[in-house]
């Protein structure tokens, strides 16, 4: 029996890195040893607009290159976008949230899905505050990479830590670098507090 992939919807706007999170993520995934796709799905292709991207993790080929509708885990960029758009919807009962905030699920209006998921799957991470101190600048997609893999134990920091480098040139890399593991540390607190 196969195991259907671990599917991630990934929403923010034009110009916060949701796009590039997805495809650090698969690569992230591919280098733990995992099949691994992303892909993104945009609007209006301007600054600020809602943009999400996908991103599929299995221990099999991938088949589907469809969007994901029903994601194991949702990860929120821009928490404003949580009552204008249906960011949550299709979020399975066994799944994750990760919303970049300075607020609490309850404070966001997330207590219906706490309840649902279980205070250890929804997490709020000030990953904009994070980035901004790790790297000068409020782009908090790397940061919640690093929420993520401590969230769901899909990826490892070391993967993330090594798709980063790879990516982006040295000072950049490791300034992120700095958020991600802020970030993690923050959610391995918070899940075994």
């Amino acid at each position: 029996m196969t195991t259907p992939p671990f599917e991630i919807r990934l929403h923010g706007r034009g110009g916060q890195g949701v796009v590039t999170a997805a495809e650090l993520l698969s690569v992230a995934a591919f280098l733990d040893g995992h099949e691994a796709q992303a892909f993104p799905s945009f609007g209006s292709e301007r600054m600020g607009a809602p943009v999400m991207s996908f991103c599929r993790i299995a221990e099999q080929p991938i088949r589907s290159h469809e969007p994901v509708t029903t994601p194991r885990a949702v990860v929120i960029v821009d928490a404003t976008l949580l009552h204008h758009i249906d960011v949550l919807g299709g979020l399975l009962d066994d799944g994750y949230a990760l919303i970049n905030s300075i607020h609490s699920p309850a404070d966001l209006g997330l207590g219906e899905l706490t309840e649902r998921l279980g205070p250890d799957r929804v997490q709020c991470v000030p990953a904009t505050d994070y980035a901004r101190t790790a790297t000068g600048r409020p782009l908090p997609n790397v940061c919640l990479l690093g929420a993520f893999a401590a969230l769901t134990d899909k990826v490892t920091r070391a993967s993330l830590e090594t798709a980063v480098r790879e990516r982006f040139r040295a000072d950049v890399a490791e300034a992120n670098i700095a958020a991600l593991a802020t970030a993690y540390d923050h959610v391995r607190e918070a899940c075994h507090a």
